[in-house]
C-alpha cells in the first residue's frame, strides 16, 4: 500500500493525529514501526465502543507494523485518574491479573495472536527502585500537571489529588520509553497522558511517539458514550440475534460513524455504500452489511446468515415475537401513564427515558404509535407494548 493510502486508512475515524507530518516521515522509511496501546484491565467486559482502540490496531497490523497490547497491571494497581473527580479506588493485585487474562481472551477475536505482543508494565517497574522513580518524577513539573482539566478542576475546587495521581501520567508515559514505541494510541481522554509519554521520549534521547487519539464512540442512543451502565451497548459476547437487532436499531447517520470506527471494510467501499444510499438505496440494506460484519467477526459467518434471516422474517414483516413477557401491572387509581407502564415493564429503564422513546415515535402498543407521552390507559386493559423494533410485552393492567 502507498504511503498516502496507509496514511488514509490510519486517519480513518481519528479524532487526532500529533504530529500528522511526523506520521508521514515514520512511514517514508519503510520499516514496521512499534505501535502501542494500553489497557487498564479494570473493566474485563468488552463492548464493541471499547474495541474501537483495537480496530485500529488490526489496521496497523494488516499494513505490517509491530502491534504491542499493553496490559498495565501496574498501573491498573495505582487507578488511572483521568476524568474522575475524587481519587480512583485502587485495584488489588489479584483483581488485575484476573481482568488481564479476560482481555487476552477477548481481544483475539479481533487482533491475530501470532503478530500480537503483548506486554505487562510491571515487567520493567517491578526492578524500579525509589530513585528511580524520583528521577522519573523529576522531569516533569506539577505547574503542566494541574494544566489537566480533571486535575485543574479538582484544585480549583479544593477537592483532593493525591501525590500517586500524579504519578499515573509519568508511568504512563514512561511505558513508551521502555517500549520504545513509534505511535501510541488512545481514546481522546487519554491525550494528556499520551503526551507525557511523548515528552519523556525526547527527554531521553528517543525519537517522540506520534499520538493518535480515537473518539469516544456513541451508543445506540446515538448521545451518550456507550455503557453497559447506560444499556446503550453492543456486547461482543451478545448473542447474534441480539447483536443483530441492536445495529438495526441506530440511526441512519450514526450508521456512517459505526462504519468508520467499526468495520474493516475499505475506505473506498464504505464510501460507495454513502454513494449507493445517496442514490436512492434503503440505508437499512447497507445497515445489514455492517451487523453481518460484526457477527462473523465475533461468532461467525453462520451465525450472521441465520441471525439477518430471522430478522427479516421477524422484523421485516411486521410480525410479533411468539416468544414475548406477559406480565401485569397493579395501577395506581385506576390507571396508569404510559411512562409508569414501560418503566415497570421493564421496557424502559427510566420513565424519562420512555418519554424520549415515546417522543422519538419508537413506542406502539398492538402496532399503532403512541403519539402522547402523557397517554393514561385504564385498569383491565390488556396489550401487547413495543419500544424500539427489539422490545416487547404483553401487558395486563389491573
Amino acid at each position: 500500500m502507498s504511503v498516502t493510502a496507509a496514511m488514509d486508512l490510519i486517519c480513518r475515524g481519528t479524532d487526532e493525529v500529533i504530529k500528522m507530518e511526523e506520521l508521514e516521515a515514520k512511514l517514508k522509511r519503510g520499516k514496521p514501526l512499534r505501535v502501542k496501546a494500553g489497557f487498564d484491565p479494570t473493566a474485563p467486559d468488552i463492548h464493541v465502543g471499547h474495541t474501537v482502540l483495537i480496530n485500529k490496531m488490526k489496521q496497523f497490523q494488516d499494513l505490517g507494523h509491530e502491534v504491542i497490547f499493553l496490559i498495565g497491571d501496574f498501573t491498573g494497581m495505582i487507578g488511572d485518574p483521568t476524568g474522575k473527580s475524587a481519587t480512583r479506588k485502587a485495584l488489588t493485585r489479584e483483581e488485575v491479573l484476573e481482568n488481564a487474562k479476560t482481555y487476552q481472551q477477548q481481544i483475539f477475536k479481533i487482533l491475530d495472536p501470532e503478530k500480537t505482543i503483548i506486554e505487562f508494565n510491571s515487567n520493567w517497574f517491578k526492578d524500579m527502585t525509589a530513585a528511580d522513580m524520583i528521577q522519573l518524577s523529576a522531569k516533569y513539573n506539577v505547574a503542566r500537571m494541574l494544566e489537566r482539566d480533571d486535575f485543574n478542576k479538582r484544585y480549583k475546587s479544593g477537592q483532593s489529588i493525591a501525590i500517586h495521581e500524579f504519578m499515573y501520567p509519568l508511568v504512563q508515559g514512561y511505558d513508551s520509553v521502555a517500549l520504545k514505541c513509534d505511535i501510541e494510541l488512545g481514546g481522546t481522554d487519554q491525550k494528556f497522558n499520551l503526551l507525557v509519554g511523548r515528552h519523556l521520549q525526547g527527554q531521553v534521547g528517543q525519537d517522540p511517539q506520534i499520538v493518535i487519539t480515537m473518539p469516544l464512540l456513541e451508543g445506540l442512543d446515538g448521545v451518550n458514550k456507550m455503557s453497559k451502565s447506560l444499556n446503550n451497548y453492543i456486547g461482543i459476547d451478545d448473542s447474534p440475534a441480539d447483536m443483530f437487532g441492536k445495529v438495526m436499531s441506530i440511526s441512519d447517520d450514526l450508521m456512517w460513524r459505526y462504519f468508520d470506527l467499526l468495520s474493516f471494510e475499505s475506505n473506498e467501499t464504505i464510501a460507495q455504500h454513502k454513494n449507493d444510499v445517496e442514490g436512492g438505496k434503503n440505508p437499512r440494506d447497507v445497515k445489514f452489511a455492517l451487523a453481518m460484519e460484526l457477527i462473523e467477526r465475533f461468532h461467525d459467518q453462520a451465525a450472521a446468515e441465520a441471525a439477518l434471516a430471522g430478522f427479516k422474517a421477524q422484523f421485516q414483516k411486521g410480525a410479533i415475537p411468539d416468544d414475548i413477557d406477559e406480565m401485569s401491572i397493579q395501577t395506581e387509581g385506576g390507571s396508569m401513564g404510559i411512562a409508569h407502564i414501560l418503566k415497570q415493564a421493564g421496557l424502559c429503564p427510566s420513565t424519562s427515558e420512555a418519554i424520549r422513546m415515546v417522543k422519538q415515535g419508537a413506542v406502539k402498543i398492538n402496532g399503532e404509535k403512541v403519539a402522547d407521552p402523557k397517554s393514561t390507559y385504564p385498569a383491565g386493559t390488556e396489550a401487547v407494548y413495543q419500544v424500539g423494533k427489539r422490545k416487547f410485552a404483553k401487558i395486563k393492567l389491573t
